[in-house]
């Protein structure tokens, strides 16, 4: 046998290479194949998830519209806040550096987690927030310890700053989370995300379309473990548009040092457009809390508050306008004929009807009475006596032709209409008959008579300006960051009340004399610069049994003490402002309220305060109304000398 055969000695092995040779041409075919595919088919895909495994996005929060009063003051505006957030992406092993994270901060890994969860909704290529508002401390500890804290970073975003503290926040309004519910509601737009901070109440929530800008971002390269190495790319976020209130500034400030710890609301207008110079409601809240986020205990406690912190009682607070709704009921009864500025009424300190007695808040009487007198002195009997030829129904289309009773359109949530009676509304709303009695008390603006402290202000700017009904406006502009206007204030006709010159002249000789004549019941509060008219009021809050004719404020509890309410504008003569005070459990308007309201005035005009001392509240005696049917808290008397 041959050593070395030839091929047509050995077939098999020639076939067993040939295939051999085959199957690797194959091979190198299905990886060249392979190649083609991956370098060229799919060659941005493979870019695209490369990129991601080195570059990092990062979303830039846009800061809101800063908010300006009518002289371009700020009041409303953002700050920068570091926050620790977390690259859910990069992270394995969440136990691990949530315990870290803790021991480091020294905050609970509860509460971390608890974080986790509820920003599941958010999109997972977002950076989820842990801490917000951390200091500078916390800040460099984490950057610091950034090598053993894979997946966490340091982001620098906008948080709404109050320069004023708790000044008028409930105008502002605060800010909170969006819901689902609001991201699939028509109201927001596909440029909200999960996580997104929204205008809850207020002004924020009014102008969110406004004050919303448009997020920006950067784009980071890092190493392997999440460390930054360069900014490759930064797209600037657009800030929010600038809204300009009509407030004054140091005139709110005014108000509301002056209203101080009491609760209550003051508004003041400018009687010939209708804007809206200060709005204050008291007690306050913090607008801060809610733009950090607010926490369960802050938000139950604010709840839970007896004194309604989160109420804005300017629009929605509504009190029986007591002798202050005197205005109304003298010029119903002018406009009528029914009375004019000489009728005079005898009181003797009450009014006999039927088998009770309707008793004024002077127990031993006023004597002898025309219109100025009962305006400046408040004697309920006149009114009462009056009222009787007058009846309800003249009584609420004058209340209703000077804005009382109903919606004034003011743009912000929740106002409400108060409520001035008549025979229909009792007949619809009770099934029952009107009675004498109840007029007597609804002409001093007690009994079902109720109203907000905007109102009693539109009210009163309306008998300034000579019976114009002006919607009050609060916002004047809205401008872009070009100093562009997107939207203009223009003031606006509700109603015109048609009172005759003459009967308004009347009328304000009589709230004039309040102020500025002695034994009016503001006599204390006048300003010797500056001529204020004006009415006070008391509404009785509940009949008060078991006392004496003449009881001490400080006697009675709290929230049994009667409201008390001023009204009034300036000057007199010419009358560019007016005003609403009300103080709640105050004890009296003439102790309480008009006070309140010469401060206010004498800040507006530059006056200065005269030397002698407002009343105090605590020291104002309280002469107790008669009796009253107990379905009614409210008096059928004045509940004092306002």
């Amino acid at each position: 046998m041959s050593l070395n055969p030839s091929p047509e000695e050995t077939p098999g092995l020639r076939r067993r290479f040939i295939v051999a040779s085959l199957i690797i041409v194959g091979i190198f075919a299905v990886f060249a194949l392979r190649l083609w595919f991956l370098q060229i088919l799919n060659e941005e895909h493979y870019r695209n998830l490369s990129e991601r495994n080195r570059i990092r996005y990062v979303a830039i929060d846009a800061p809101r519209g800063a908010i300006f009063d009518r002289h371009g003051s700020l009041l409303v505006d953002n700050r920068p806040a570091f926050t620790v957030s977390a690259l859910r992406q990069e992270i394995s092993d969440r136990q691990e550096l949530f315990t870290k994270l803790s021991t480091l901060l020294d905050v609970d890994v509860s509460d971390l987690e608890l974080r986790w969860k509820e920003g599941q909704g958010l999109p997972r290529y977002r950076p989820l927030p842990l801490l917000e508002d951390v200091g500078r401390e916390a800040m460099e500890k984490v950057q610091e310890n950034s090598v053993d804290l894979h997946g966490i970073l340091v982001e620098v975003k906008p948080f709404r700053a109050y320069p004023h503290g708790d000044m008028a926040a409930h105008l502002f309004g605060y800010l909170g989370e969006i819901t689902q519910h609001e991201l699939q509601s028509e109201a927001f737009g596909s440029d909200y995300r999960s996580g997104d901070f929204v205008g809850k109440r207020g002004l924020e929530k009014l102008f969110e379309r406004y004050l919303r800008g448009f997020e920006g971002e950067r784009r980071v390269e890092v190493d392997v473990k999440g460390r930054e190495l360069r900014i490759l790319k930064t797209q600037d976020p657009k800030p929010g548009n600038k809204v300009f209130l009509t407030l004054k500034r140091d005139l709110q400030e005014a108000a509301e040092t002056a209203l101080g710890e009491e609760a209550g609301a003051v508004v003041v207008l400018d009687v010939k457009t209708g804007e809206v110079l200060v709005m204050v409601s008291r007690p306050s809240f913090n607008p801060a809390i809610f733009a950090r986020g607010i926490s369960g205990k802050e938000w139950i406690e604010l709840l839970q508050n007896s004194r309604h912190p989160l109420q804005d009682k300017s629009i929605q607070g509504q009190y029986p306008p007591g002798s202050t709704f005197k205005i109304v009921t003298a010029l119903a009864a002018l406009k009528s004929g029914v009375a004019s500025a000489s009728t005079t009424v005898d009181c003797q300190g009450f009014m006999p009807l039927g088998n009770r007695d309707f008793r004024c808040w002077k127990k031993g009487g006023h004597g002898r009475t025309d219109l100025k007198k009962a305006l400046k002195e408040s004697c309920d009997v006149w009114f009462y006596k009056v009222s009787l030829d007058l009846g309800i129904d003249r009584i609420a289309d004058m209340a209703r032709s000077l804005g009382l009773g109903r919606s004034l359109g003011f743009p912000l949530e929740g106002e409400k209409s108060g409520l001035i009676p008549d025979r229909q509304w009792k007949k619809k709303r009770y099934g029952a008959r009107w009675y004498d009695g109840e007029t007597v008390i609804a002409s001093i603006g007690q009994g079902y008579v109720l109203t907000t402290p905007l109102q009693l202000a539109v009210m009163t700017a309306a008998v300034a300006n000579g019976g114009t009904v002006l919607r009050p406006q609060v916002v004047n502009r809205v401008e872009d960051l070009d100093g562009n206007v997107l939207e203009q204030m223009v003031p606006e006709v509700i109603n015109e009340a048609k009172l005759s010159s003459a009967d308004l002249q009347v009328v304000r000789r009589g709230i004039e004399a309040v102020v500025n004549e002695p034994g009016g019941t503001a006599w204390s509060s006048r300003l010797e610069a500056v001529k204020i008219a004006g009415k006070t009021g008391t509404s009785q809050v509940v009949k008060l049994k078991d006392k004496d004719d003449r009881t001490p404020k400080a006697e009675i509890a709290y929230r049994f003490r009667d409201h008390a309410l001023f009204v009034g504008y300036a000057p007199a003569d010419n009358p560019q402002i007016a005003l609403a005070v009300v103080v709640e459990h105050g004890g009296s308007g003439s102790g309480a309220a008009a006070p309140v309201a010469k401060q206010i005035f004498a800040r507006y005009f530059g006056a200065p305060l005269d030397k002698e001392a407002p009343i105090s509240v605590d020291s104002v005696i309280l002469p107790v109304a008669g009796d009253v049917p107990p379905d009614q808290q409210s008096p059928q008397g004045g509940a004092e000398g306002d």
